[in-house]
């Protein structure tokens, strides 16, 4: 949230939320960072944003050495999307150690289990300290982990120096992203990290599926509708192949795409703008905006995790009691013959997974009932827990106001908490509804990549094309070499 103060060119951030930068990313708007020593220029914030993606991307191609095998269903497949993560490479672990100690200490902090004063600056860099150190060690434990249950092979099969080396690779891997996101939090880059890293792999997931030449036919949308027009005599029968092949990206589901991209960049606008003035200075008039996405991404990221968490404690159950009552009750899985990939059939597991296409929707309209209701839900109540969490509820803005010396005009200094507490929950629990309702609607129409990838994708680009817009406005000169 900014404030925009009309006497001034610029926005700042309250003073007492030194958690808050550039991209409003509540996976990150309450991690402790301090700010660069100088003013960073707009190039040079590109240009580390760039190298820092660079490295993630070139981390994310780099298989890791020692490895005997990755063949066979991945029990992180329903991870990945959110995890920036990618089977077999350097980046195995994506952004789980930093998001998982950055929500864990966010928790500690908020429910007063660890006392944080957030004006003083060593409580700052003694949370930050902490939670970087947290963060090394669940890249440890999750390295360890993955090497012990056989994901690259049995340890007799790797020999204990493989396994050694793998362990270092993946921990190493973990540090370097740890790093670049501390880099861009600090004010050399645009945004976060973890912000980047998510877009980027989701991005490149839509893209590959689109557009990508090889395979052609069993592959790509865009591509095998050059390909189909091209090489088949019948024309209409081409064209209707391409808009609705089955269990293959098709243009319908690159159409669908499109068009969530729009829908939740326009929905992006809505917002209720709340006068505010300075008790100090006079004629300084402002604004407090609160979105209607007012916790932006975080609702559809916290189900995305309870989702994939249930997936893997599933599938690992009914790989070993597959028939046991309380284990299929829970989630029954086969493999995809198309994939290879594990998918659920039954029990829990299966109703909260999107139906694979319409005439599933006809076949199974529970299936489709339970799955909205679940994320509708879901995400609402996420959504009205974060805020309590992470210091952005009606009582924490209104003391963040006080603190500033900010009143409201018309209303009293003690009203102030009940007049914003008529916005933000309300904005928390509708904005998480229609989160998890675009989720449903991307998923339903088979959008590619997945609505909750769409989601993240589109509210991720839309900060960094505000951040872009403000940079650029604050350094007109940026154009001008």
């Amino acid at each position: 949230m900014l404030f925009c103060q009309k006497s001034k060119n610029s926005c700042q951030t309250p003073h007492h939320a030194p958690y808050m930068h550039i991209v409003d990313d509540p996976t990150v708007q309450n991690r402790p960072h301090q700010s660069a020593d100088r003013k960073i220029p707009f190039r040079e914030k590109v240009i580390y944003t760039v190298i820092s993606l660079f490295i993630f991307l070139v981390c994310s191609q780099l298989p890791l050495y020692g490895i005997h095998s990755t063949t066979g269903a991945d029990p992180f497949y329903w991870m990945r999307v959110i995890l920036a993560s990618n089977r077999g490479t350097v980046m195995e672990l994506g952004i789980t150690p930093i998001v998982t100690s950055g929500l864990v200490m966010q928790l500690l902090a908020g429910s007063k289990i660890i006392e944080v004063d957030n004006s003083v600056r060593e409580d700052r860099a003694l949370l930050n300290g902490a939670q970087k150190l947290l963060g090394i060690l669940i890249a440890v434990g999750e390295a360890v982990a993955y090497v012990l249950s056989g994901m690259y092979g049995s340890v007799s099969q790797l020999g204990v120096g493989n396994a050694i080396l793998i362990i270092i690779q993946l921990c190493f891997a973990g540090i370097i992203v740890i790093c670049l996101d501390e880099l861009l939090q600090k004010g050399y880059g645009l945004g976060s990290g973890i912000s980047l890293f998510i877009a980027t792999n989701i991005c490149e997931n839509i893209i590959w599926k689109a557009f990508s030449p090889t395979t052609i036919n069993s592959g790509r949308a865009v591509i095998a509708l050059f390909h189909l027009l091209i090489t088949r005599t019948d024309k209409v029968r081409a064209l209707r192949e391409a808009f609705y092949r089955q269990n293959l990206p098709n243009v319908t589901n690159l159409l669908a795409t499109v068009l969530i991209f729009l829908i939740v960049i326009y929905f992006q606008g809505f917002r209720v703008v709340l006068p505010v003035r300075s008790k100090n200075a006079r004629g300084q008039q402002g604004s407090y905006p609160i979105k209607l996405f007012y916790t932006s991404n975080m609702p559809i990221i916290l189900q995305s995790a309870l989702v994939s968490n249930l997936y893997f404690i599933s599938q690992l159950l009914h790989r070993k009691y597959s028939g046991n009552f309380l284990v299929n009750l829970l989630g029954k899985w086969k493999e995809s013959e198309y994939s290879g990939q594990s998918i659920p059939v039954g029990g829990l597991a299966y109703y909260v997974t999107a139906p694979s296409s319409l005439a599933d929707m006809a076949a199974n309209p529970f299936h489709a009932l339970f799955y909205l209701v679940f994320m509708l839900s879901a995400c609402a109540l996420f959504s009205k827990t974060w805020i309590e969490v992470s210091g952005s509820s009606a009582k924490d803005v209104a003391k963040q106001l006080k603190e500033q010396q900010m009143v409201m005009p018309g209303h009293r200094d003690s009203n102030l908490q009940k007049e914003l507490n008529r916005y933000i929950p309300t904005a928390a629990a509708f904005g998480g509804m229609c989160i998890g309702a675009l989720t449903v609607l991307a998923d339903f129409m088979g959008a590619i990549g997945s609505g909750t990838g769409i989601l993240l994708a589109v509210t991720i680009i839309y900060q960094y094309f505000e951040t872009f817009e403000k940079e650029k406005a604050s350094e007109l000169g940026f154009f001008g070499f």
